[in-house]
């Protein structure tokens, strides 16, 4: 194994975050992962699992403080922290749609801002947001989960140039669907008996669920960030997602019309155009 790493893993309660933090741990590495509510979480053998709410600034800084005070440094930092969002647009509350974002966007700029200036000063370091697939295509009765993780991939493009001179590096990372228990954590839009969107939408709440169900197991995502940690140079982009998706995100909405790849999306998830 390579030198031992400081790492820490927002949102390492369950799903994808969990397998992250339990798999780096395994290999020697201190890991720190974090959960608005530890106590209810079932104690990690491998890992501390510490209070964070990411959603708060002093929170995130004390969260940073705390392991730089344990480890005098910290070497990864895995923006994992989230939720999922369906629903009509017309439909999701404003004020929904802010809270979404203030956990998935701003919940890790704040996290990225609390640990830069220990990575500066110790001129290295590496930082992995975890999007989505859903960040490269505006999806049907997802589009502000698209939207917000569409804007976590951008701000790691900018960031990625901003931190080059200081030995920083920082990547984008997509997954596709997992077997996780995100869809008990999303937002759903009230499904209402007299909305135009009714049959539609509670056919697509049947289908992300399916998909959820259906995707690999979360270790996928573990392995893949084992490897990359061992890069000498990283990418803006990677994804760990089914062929199909990782084909429809990278390759196919930019050689494809427009309108095909939107006749494309509307044709897998049943929709009319």
């Amino acid at each position: 194994m390579k030198a031992k790493k400081v790492i820490v893993v927002s949102g390492a309660s369950s799903g994808i975050g969990k397998a992250i933090a339990e798999h780096l741990a395994t290999l020697g590495h201190a890991v720190y992962g974090t959960s608005r509510n530890p106590s209810l979480s079932v104690k990690p053998q491998d890992y501390e699992l510490l209070s964070l709410d990411v959603t708060i600034d002093k929170s995130a800084h004390d969260l940073i403080r705390t392991v730089l005070d344990k480890e005098g440094r910290i070497d990864v930092l895995i923006n994992n922290a989230g939720k999922g969002m369906t629903g009509p647009v017309e439909e999701t509350p404003v004020r929904e749609v802010q809270a979404l974002f203030e956990l998935n966007y701003f919940g890790a700029l704040r996290m990225i801002q609390a640990v830069l200036p220990a990575m500066r000063a110790q001129q290295s370091g590496l930082i992995i947001n975890v999007s989505s697939i859903a960040g490269y295509m505006g999806l049907p009765y997802r589009a502000h989960y698209s939207a917000v993780k569409s804007a976590l991939s951008t701000l790691t493009e900018g960031l990625r140039l901003e931190l080059k001179t200081f030995g920083v590096e920082v990547v984008n990372l997509a997954p596709g669907d997992f077997a996780t228990n995100i869809a008990s954590g999303r937002y759903h839009a009230p499904l209402k008996e007299d909305s135009p969107y009714f049959t539609i939408y509670k056919n697509q709440l049947e289908q992300f669920d399916a998909h959820v169900h259906l995707g690999a197991s979360p270790k996928t995502v573990a392995l893949f960030i084992e490897a990359l940690m061992q890069r000498q140079s990283t990418k803006p982009h990677y994804f760990v997602a089914s062929t199909l998706q990782r084909l429809s995100a990278r390759v196919l909405k930019k050689i494809l019309p427009q309108k095909w790849f939107e006749r494309m999306l509307a044709n897998h998830y049943n929709l009319p155009l």
